[in-house]
């Protein structure tokens, strides 16, 4: 290559976590890559969690808050260099449209992508565009550090390059979307998924399905745990795996990756209080694999044995998930 390829980070926001927001924004431009860097972060419209419609919070405003937020934090981070652009999400209201909104906005060679609470660390752009350079690719990830409360867990991939097959047995963490940085252009956020649940993993299953992801395994990325408002929406999780079964058959043919998924579901259905369907989703978790774990944490959970965010709680603490 005769030049260093641009890059237009798109940040994502709802506006009600400046702090972590300001944070982000000021990791990325502290970033030692020494080409062309820019930065789109995009107010969402997408209601506070905890207003509803009796607050009089409709979408509208909520959009105006978020993006009176990020004013300020272009002000306070970009000074003179004016790398930083605030927008509006103008696609449908909830992540996929925002994300789709930034990549739309951005003019780069590459559009990379952060969650407005993860912080890059240092050299992780520079790491992943060589990575990206050297193989030829389209598409790179890498590895991450979870932090939940005072913990930090690195998890790691064990692996230079992720497969579509890598992707269908376990959702590997580690290719998390504020890992994210591939070609303008190649590939959009589905604007279809419920709630914006599991885009993210779409996302990576359809870049794995065109070439395998270029990785680099080295923890340069801080992902925080237990803010996310997703956390506690159990119906939007169920809809979110059903959504992922019917747009990916592979995932219910390879056992270990439906055993998970299966598992995931009654889970969400235990947490829900629904216990038939837990039951349900627990044997045909059996079913595929016998030896996995979310089965019966499943039905203790549906028995009243354990509560759900006390089976999260100590899973977050040792780095995982559910």
């Amino acid at each position: 290559m005769t030049r260093l390829p641009s890059v237009g980070v798109v940040i994502p926001t709802r506006g009600d976590r400046p702090g972590p927001l300001r944070e982000a924004v000021e990791a990325v431009l502290a970033q030692d890559y020494p080409g062309e860097l820019s930065v789109a972060v995009v107010a969402d419209g997408t209601t506070v969690p905890g207003a509803d419609a009796s607050d009089g919070v409709c979408e509208r405003e909520c959009a105006e808050m978020c993006l009176e937020v990020a004013r300020q934090v272009d002000g306070a981070v970009a000074g003179e260099r004016h790398r930083t652009r605030v927008l509006l999400n103008t696609r449908t209201p909830g992540l996929p449209g925002a994300r789709n909104t930034g990549i739309a906005a951005c003019d780069t060679d590459l559009v990379a992508f952060c969650d407005d609470d993860d912080v890059w660390l240092q050299g992780k752009l520079t790491a992943q565009v060589r990575a990206l350079c050297d193989d030829g690719g389209e598409f790179a990830s890498c590895g991450i550090a979870v932090e939940y409360g005072r913990r930090r867990v690195a998890r790691l991939a064990g692996a230079c390059s992720i497969t579509t097959d890598d992707l269908v047995r376990s959702r590997m963490v580690m290719v998390h979307s504020s890992t994210f940085l591939f070609e303008r252009g190649a590939l959009w956020a589905d604007e279809s998924a419920p709630a914006g649940q599991n885009e993210d993993w779409d996302l990576a299953l359809r870049a794995a399905k065109r070439r395998p992801i270029a990785h680099v395994d080295r923890p340069l990325v801080r992902v925080r745990w237990g803010g996310s408002h997703y956390v506690a929406r159990w119906a939007d999780r169920i809809a979110g795996l059903d959504w992922m079964l019917a747009r990916h058959p592979e995932l219910a043919v390879d056992p270990r990756g439906a055993a998970r998924v299966y598992g995931q579901l009654a889970f969400s259905h235990a947490a829900l209080g629904h216990r038939r369907e837990a039951a349900r989703w627990a044997v045909r978790t059996f079913a595929a694999r016998l030896t996995e774990p979310r089965a019966p944490i499943a039905l203790a959970v549906a028995a009243g044995l354990v509560s759900a965010p006390t089976v999260l709680t100590m899973l977050h603490n040792r780095g995982h998930g559910i």
